[in-house]
């Protein structure tokens, strides 16, 4: 993690650097304060999208799974906005932007979805709850014998 910190600081070092030495110091500063700007009210505006459609979809009873994760990553575009830097402005604009924000919302639900299969299979203990009871494992008893077959692998 520190090491990701640390190459995202760099490159938006070298991006601030680059936008600076191409149009100056001046014009870099009104580019950064232009581009919070701009990226505030569009994540309010998708914000505001995204809150009407989770309440829409709530109030018709569907899972409203696609309209919460829109939100989410709205609000992760809105603070990458707010961030100074033109890397994070563009990560930001990335969550903002309603096509990009779909690949995103499909990658981020199906990543989510794999944790928590893994999740449940890591916690899964040999205790059965039934009824709100806790009912104890019983171990397993053979009551018939299977027969032992003997033999050997031919390869060939």
């Amino acid at each position: 993690m520190a090491v990701a910190f640390l190459l995202y600081v760099i490159a938006e070092v070298a991006a601030v650097w680059a936008v600076g030495s191409a149009v100056g110091v001046l014009a870099t500063i009104g580019l950064l304060i232009a581009g919070a700007l701009v990226g505030s009210w569009l994540a309010r505006r998708e914000g505001g999208k995204a809150m009407r459609a989770f309440v829409t979809t709530a109030q018709s009873g569907r899972s409203p799974e696609k309209e919460l994760t829109d939100g989410m990553l709205v609000a992760v575009g809105g603070v990458l906005i707010m961030i100074p830097g033109f890397v994070s402005d563009v990560l930001g604009l990335l969550f903002l932007l309603p096509p990009t924000r779909a690949v995103a919302r499909r990658l981020w639900l199906k990543r989510a979805e794999k944790r928590a299969i893994r999740h449940a299979n890591q916690r899964r203990s040999p205790a059965m709850v039934v009824d709100s009871e806790v009912v104890p494992e019983q171990p397993h008893q053979q009551t018939q014998q299977h027969p032992v077959i003997e033999g050997r692998i031919v390869e060939g």
